[in-house]
């Protein structure tokens, strides 16, 4: 005979941080020049109870270069976002994300002409 699982109730499951569209949308696009530069390779995503993570490698087998994380709780206190170094120094902490992103977006520019 088979086994009825019980789908889970909305009541029952737990709430997740997320990175919305918007949010995720700008992440993506600078992980995508970062790419195109050759700074970056690959990238990985986690989700937990109090906590979103988008993580940037240089290689795959080594730690993340840079973490962006999202920590809904600290919104009203120091901010919900942050960026993380390679050692896991905070960085930078704001309550915006395209603040936060600025010393990377830093990175990128370069002089076109004296």
């Amino acid at each position: 005979m088979s086994v009825v699982t019980p789908f889970p109730h909305p009541r029952d499951r737990r709430a997740v941080a997320t990175f919305n569209r918007l949010e995720l949308q700008r992440i993506l696009d600078l992980y995508g020049r970062m790419v195109a530069a050759g700074h970056w390779r690959d990238y990985g995503m986690w989700f937990d109870a109090d906590v979103a993570v988008f993580a940037a490698f240089r290689r795959t087998i080594e730690r993340p270069e840079i973490r962006i994380e999202k920590r809904p709780r600290l919104q009203g206190k120091q901010g919900a976002f942050a960026l993380i170094g390679e050692h896991g120094a905070v960085l930078k902490r704001g309550h915006e994300l395209p603040g936060v992103l600025a010393p990377l977006e830093r990175r990128l520019m370069r002089l076109v002409r004296e």
